[in-house]
């Protein structure tokens, strides 16, 4: 099969197009024909190299796959059925994934991450991780939507507790989670504000935030406290990490949540203790969602309330442009391959 693979860390330049074996037929596992892969941060960072985790080279990125089954693993899914893949790998069998909270099991792994992921025509995964889609969703918005909307989702329902008429703060409404957490905000009855750069601060509030703001010019938790008579909001979605951490704090209502699922601009972020338990603010960690959320989320997107924001549409050969086109935070939305 083709695939884009590293065989060593490093700039955009290590992506190789090339052959590489199909995956083998195995128990209780699938294998997909890729019709569409969307990119995440995660693959650029597993590019690079990252510090204490070793990948197996040569390895294949991409952890948002939609496609079509080719094999199905003695599993309950027919060959030939449309799907998008639930992008996190788990053992099913620990406590966590007995009681439905597989994203804590021990053996937690992102699609993509250490196994091979959906930047090839193939791929092998759990036939647990199958998820039908309706005729009616094409494979570029499926392959659009698991990571991010999952992510939001457990970031905002489940962490979070959201509840009708709170005020939503989302940061970088212009990622992949950002944009999806605006959507599910919105779906969820809340007042939804937004950051984002300059040139995308008008497709913020055509996503449903009520204002948007320069997340690199604007003081927006001022603003936020502003436009909300002082009292700032009830939930803060943060994933840009140091360069936002002291504002997206100072935008917190009294008893509000900080969400946090990344650190895309650095890992430090300081907070004057007197604040958080005077305010009785709570700070919450997110990393990725369990598998019943997914299903959750899907219905609503196969439903059309929410829908996944595609910034470009490029062949597999063209992954390091891609890649490269993340790097430079030009996107708004999610940037998918296509086999």
């Amino acid at each position: 099969m083709k695939a884009v693979r590293f065989h060593a860390h490093g700039g955009p330049e290590v992506l190789r197009v090339e052959d590489a074996p199909d995956p083998r037929p195995r128990p209780a596992h699938a294998i997909v024909r890729v019709r569409a892969c969307a990119l995440n941060h995660l693959d650029l960072w597993q590019r690079r190299g990252l510090d204490r985790v070793r990948i197996p080279l040569p390895h294949i990125s991409g952890s948002d796959v939609s496609g079509e089954g080719a094999d199905d693993g003695g599993g309950p899914v027919p060959v030939g059925t449309r799907v998008l893949l639930q992008p996190g790998l788990s053992c099913g069998r620990c406590r966590w994934c007995t009681g439905g909270r597989d994203n804590l099991c021990p053996d937690y792994q992102v699609l993509g991450y250490v196994s091979d992921g959906g930047y090839a025509e193939f791929l092998s995964v759990p036939v647990e991780n199958l998820v039908p889609i309706p005729d009616h969703v094409d494979f570029v918005k499926a392959a659009a939507f698991p990571l991010t909307f999952l992510t939001a989702w457990h970031m905002l329902m489940t962490r979070g507790a959201l509840e009708a008429g709170e005020t939503v703060l989302v940061l970088a409404a212009g990622s992949g989670v950002g944009q999806a957490a605006v959507q599910i905000a919105r779906a969820h009855g809340a007042r939804v504000f937004a950051t984002a750069g300059p040139s995308k601060l008008q497709r913020a509030r055509d996503l449903g935030a009520e204002e948007a703001f320069d997340h690199y010019a604007d003081d927006f938790a001022k603003q936020t406290r502003a436009l909300t008579g002082g009292r700032g909001a009830d939930i803060v979605i943060e994933h840009v990490g140091e360069a936002t951490w002291e504002r997206s704090v100072r935008a917190l209502a009294r008893g509000g949540r900080l969400v946090t699922c990344g650190a895309t601009t650095g890992y430090n972020g300081a907070i004057d203790l007197r604040h958080l338990f005077a305010r009785q603010l709570s700070l919450l960690g997110s990393y990725m969602g369990r598998k019943l959320e997914l299903v959750l989320a899907a219905a609503l997107f196969f439903q059309g309330t929410l829908t996944p924001v595609v910034d470009e549409v490029l062949p597999l050969d063209a992954a390091r442009s891609a890649q490269e086109r993340l790097e430079r935070h030009e996107q708004f939305g999610k940037i998918v391959l296509v086999p």
